[in-house]
């Protein structure tokens, strides 16, 4: 149940509608932006809510317990709000909202209703949707360690504790061309065996993909040339020159942890686990040699 303010209960009780909805985003990358379905421009709770940007919501449904509420948003590209690029690259992904009601006749009459995270956002041509989930979806993430023979641990991590500022560790590279939105021929890269960047993680400097990040899914060198094929494309075109820093990757054994990064005390995976195998193994009698024999000697 919502608490309001004396001041917010006494316009309600006056008959007058005077309260608008606003939106509250604030963004992974500490950007906070603003939006109002009122006609002017408001100023609340320390954040200003432009108007004209096209932003509209569908009916809010809030229920008690642990079911997820979600409310619909949509609205218009604006090149000085809500950008298509942005959304490409993935800057309002799990973004975190905070929906208000706010008296535009003084806004510092205001309500806090809602407060959740944008789920999926879809283009509609000049237009976007997004969806906002109530603070009760995070409770249907997995949340806990898994037993598991690969490694749990990000490379890099406070549980990994490898150093990736190291030389041997991360390269700039330069994009010499890009065959397809998911393979980039780099240069570089020489100093570097191939495989050694596979499963790192790319970063752009400059170019229309400018501080986006990527998985690397392969890294080979073909004829002396270096490819860098992606998991994901990116979600704007590669041209010649585009410049970023790549980090070398961790398939997550005990054996690459120890024969490339030295680190095979701070592995944090399972490499003697049993396995599905060990359920369905079964015991062969035999004598016992000097070598080791069955599960089952003989009689």
């Amino acid at each position: 149940m919502k608490t309001l303010s004396a001041a917010l209960q006494a316009r309600l009780a006056s008959g007058v509608t005077t309260l608008s909805h606003c939106w509250r985003v604030t963004r992974a990358d500490g950007a906070v932006l603003g939006f109002t379905e009122h006609d002017r421009d408001l100023h609340a709770d320390g954040t200003s809510f432009r108007a004209g940007t096209g932003f509209s919501a569908s009916r809010l449904e809030q229920s008690l317990g642990l079911s997820i509420d979600n409310v619909a948003a949509a609205g218009a590209f604006s090149s000085d709000g809500i950008t298509e690029a942005d959304i490409l690259a993935g800057r309002y992904d799990d973004a975190a909202v905070d929906l208000l009601w706010v008296d535009w006749t003084d806004p510092t009459i205001f309500a806090l209703l809602a407060s959740g995270n944008l789920g999926e956002v879809k283009r509609e041509g000049l237009a976007f949707s997004a969806e906002l989930r109530s603070m009760a979806h995070r409770l249907n993430q997995t949340i806990g360690a898994t037993y598991s023979r690969t490694c749990g641990a990000q490379l890099g991590d406070a549980r990994c504790k490898v150093d990736l500022t190291q030389a041997t560790l991360r390269a700039g590279f330069a994009a010499s061309d890009a065959t397809t939105a998911r393979t980039i021929v780099a240069t570089g890269l020489s100093g570097f065996v191939s495989d050694w960047f596979t499963g790192g993680t790319l970063t752009f400097a400059s170019g229309a993909n400018a501080a986006i990040a990527v998985e690397v899914k392969f890294h080979r060198r073909t004829s002396g040339i270096d490819q860098l094929e992606l998991w994901l494309p990116l979600p704007f075109p590669i041209a010649a020159g585009d410049a970023g820093t790549v980090l070398a990757g961790c398939r997550k054994t005990l054996a690459v942890c120890g024969s490339k990064f030295a680190n095979t005390a701070n592995f944090r995976g399972f490499p003697h686990i049993p396995g599905a195998d060990a359920v369905t193994r079964y015991g062969v009698q035999g004598a016992l040699g000097a070598t080791g024999g069955s599960l089952f000697g003989s009689s």
